[in-house]
């Protein structure tokens, strides 16, 4: 997402990929990801809502979601 918001360039991020010690694991988030990224990726996820309690009106939990 801070790439799509122009946060920084891609190419930083990618520096960054590169850059890691070998047994360092670098997790990011967000969606959207840059094409580039997903590339140089070892690992892609893409989860989606199937069900969530929210539609049926449960807000979020207190020491759950907030």
């Amino acid at each position: 997402m801070a790439v799509q918001l122009g946060l920084f360039p891609v190419e930083r991020l990618l520096e960054l990929i590169a850059a890691k010690p070998e047994r360092v694991e670098l997790v990011l988030t967000g969606r959207g990801a840059d094409p580039a990224v997903v590339q140089r990726a070892d690992v892609v996820t893409d989860m989606r809502e199937v069900k969530h309690y929210y539609r049926r009106g449960i807000l979020a939990r207190e020491g759950i979601e907030c």
